[in-house]
């Protein structure tokens, strides 16, 4: 009997997080002051982040130790279990021996709070009061809100307007742990306020809601922002999933994957599973295909330039080089919305662009389909999101040849994502495929940086 689920104990988690930086092909570009376009000094950074965070985010260590307080707390839901897929394995009639990687267990449904315990430890232990954040689906929002309440720090969230309203109950999650929660484009903010002075009906997007979280957090002292994707440190702090999935699939004698699968808005979930494993394919040791799946209608990596761009609407960010619609791109209000953000993690695009991994976009209503198989396969009703990894797993199944190991990470589940499944099962979701020429509208305003 194949086992179904592979566990570790609490003695055999990753005591270190893995740094990628330091192997990639390439050197990531550096960051540039957004008025000067200089490179950016830990000065530069430091109103927005710990001083710990910022050796994290330009660390070219590729090994950093993990600290006690933050694996004393992980502990509450790591090591996540690795699933095989029998059921869905069966359905589709592959070949293919399907794993994933279960993030939904920790006690926000998802992966965020692996960086968001590690992100409030180090502010709390340098005195920070309150943090101030952005958050799309509510994922993020959920995980930081959670992480505070452990370390009594104060949340503010600033949440995508068309998401503050589709998803109610992931705010009132957040309002549990003592997240103080609005609707992007606010009243709070300058930046805010004259978005909606503009555009009354405005749905808002993750990069006008960082904008605002940014605003918040420079203009008080007690106050630091924190990010739940795209940075390098954030994806850092996500290298858990991949390295407590090797020694899992060690310890039942399975070989390399074939092919690695995550969703893909900023990068964080599919970097946490995909880069401890690049890490051998980086040296030429291994060669397996690595995906990163992103919606039809936000599709950063597969319609995106590489270029420098802000990180946020209002162009208060430090300019990042990585693959971008524009900071002004408005995406759709679909459904997975942790994954409407215009650009990409910068390690991410770097490996995108040197073709170390691959990307694919889908529909939402395909990704849906894939969703409710899994559901009644594997039994766990998955996050929007995450559905467009299930999706990619099972059409590359569907190809596999014989003994080829997919694996995917199951990035959170869809309890509070019940209304999306209402629109898909009552024939009322619709898919949307970006136009071209909005896009290359929105590239327009890329900054032209020398």
């Amino acid at each position: 009997m194949t086992d179904r689920k592979i566990l570790l104990s609490e003695k055999e988690m990753p005591t270190r997080w893995y740094n990628i930086a330091p192997d990639l092909k390439t050197p990531l570009a550096p960051p540039l002051h957004p008025a000067t376009h200089k490179p950016l000094g830990p000065a530069d950074l430091a109103p927005l982040f710990p001083m710990e965070i910022i050796k994290q985010e330009v660390s070219i260590d590729p090994w950093i130790d993990i600290p006690q307080e933050v694996l004393d707390i992980l502990k509450l839901w790591r090591p996540t279990p690795l699933v095989r897929a029998l059921s869905l394995e069966k359905a589709l009639g592959t070949k293919a021996r399907i794993y994933y990687k279960n993030e939904s267990v920790s006690p926000a449904g998802s992966h965020k709070p692996n960086t968001a315990v590690a992100q409030v430890y180090y502010n709390k232990k340098e005195g920070v009061k309150r943090i101030a954040t952005e958050t799309g689906a509510g994922q993020w929002g959920s995980a930081l809100s959670f992480a505070c309440a452990l370390f009594k720090l104060e949340c503010q969230v600033y949440m995508v307007r068309v998401s503050f309203d589709q998803k109610p109950y992931r705010k009132l999650m957040m309002q549990a742990w003592g997240g103080n929660v609005v609707a992007s484009p606010s009243e709070l903010t300058e930046y805010g306020r004259s978005v909606l002075k503009s555009d009354p009906q405005n749905k808002g997007s993750l990069g006008l809601a960082i904008s605002e979280a940014v605003e918040d957090a420079v203009k008080r002292e007690d106050t630091k922002y924190s990010l739940g994707s795209v940075l390098n440190h954030v994806l850092l702090h996500q290298t858990v999933i991949g390295l407590e999935a090797i020694e899992q699939l060690k310890s039942i004698g399975e070989k390399d994957p074939d092919v690695i699968i995550g969703c893909v808005g900023g990068g964080s979930n599919f970097a946490g599973l995909a880069f401890p494993f690049l890490k051998d394919k980086l040296k030429g040791k291994t060669n397996p295909r690595v995906i990163a799946v992103e919606p039809m209608s936000c599709p950063t990596l597969t319609k995106g330039l590489f270029e420098y761009d802000f990180g946020d609407t209002a162009g208060l960010t430090p300019l990042v080089k990585m693959f971008t619609l524009g900071h002004d791109f408005m995406p759709p209000g679909i459904h997975a919305g942790g994954l409407r953000y215009h650009g990409m993690a910068p390690i991410v695009s770097n490996l995108a662009k040197d073709k170390v991994i691959e990307a694919k976009a889908y529909h939402q209503t395909e990704c849906f389909a894939s969703a409710v198989l899994f559901a009644r396969t594997e039994g766990i009703i998955p996050a929007p999101e995450s559905s467009h990894a299930i999706h990619c797993a099972i059409e590359e199944a569907k190809k596999a040849k014989e003994g080829e190991v997919i694996i995917f990470n199951l990035s959170g589940h869809g309890h509070f994502d019940l209304a999306a499944y209402d629109t898909y099962l009552s024939g009322k979701l619709e898919d949307y495929e970006y136009p071209m020429e909005k896009i290359k509208e929105a590239l327009k305003k890329v900054p032209k940086v020398d």
